[in-house]
């Protein structure tokens, strides 16, 4: 089967009922997004399929079709992405086991409302589990994003 994945489309030789996120981690090499719970219950493995947050671990490869899969590694190779930058500038992270499915799907949050309130956000991020607790930190990386995705700053 042919999937398009970050904008490149690969022949994958994948039995159908292979989870998304094995196809990736696995046969195309893409490891940035990652198995937390395989239940999709906590958020790591968020992926887009044609710009919608889903969860890759509970995804069979053969309903993906020719939807276009985006995984971390698209959003930027510097991690230059307004919300990469934000995550940093906030500094969200301490482990960071989720933070590529947190960003995934913060993403699709700034992409569907670009000037998102508190409960915009807590809304969205809701299903991702941060072992970690930077809850706060999210937030405050999401209305930086925001602001940085319209041209300004802090």
């Amino acid at each position: 089967m042919k999937l398009d994945v970050n904008g490149n489309v690969h022949d994958v030789d994948a039995p159908p009922d292979m989870p998304l996120l094995w196809v990736l981690r696995d046969l195309l090499g893409l490891t940035g997004t990652k198995f937390g719970c395989g239940m999709a219950q906590c958020g790591a493995c968020t992926v887009h399929l044609d710009g919608n947050p889903v969860r890759a671990c509970v995804t069979p490869v053969s309903t993906v079709g020719a939807r276009k899969v985006a995984t971390i590694e698209s959003l930027s190779p510097d991690a230059s992405h307004p919300v990469q930058r934000a995550w940093i500038e906030a500094d969200v992270v301490q482990c960071g086991y989720c933070q590529s499915g947190q960003i995934m799907t913060a993403t699709a949050l700034l992409r569907r409302v670009p000037e998102p309130t508190d409960a915009d956000i807590d809304a969205a991020m809701s299903g991702n589990i941060c072992r970690c607790g930077t809850y706060g930190r999210v937030r405050e990386a999401i209305h930086l994003a925001a602001r940085l995705q319209k041209g300004g700053g802090k």
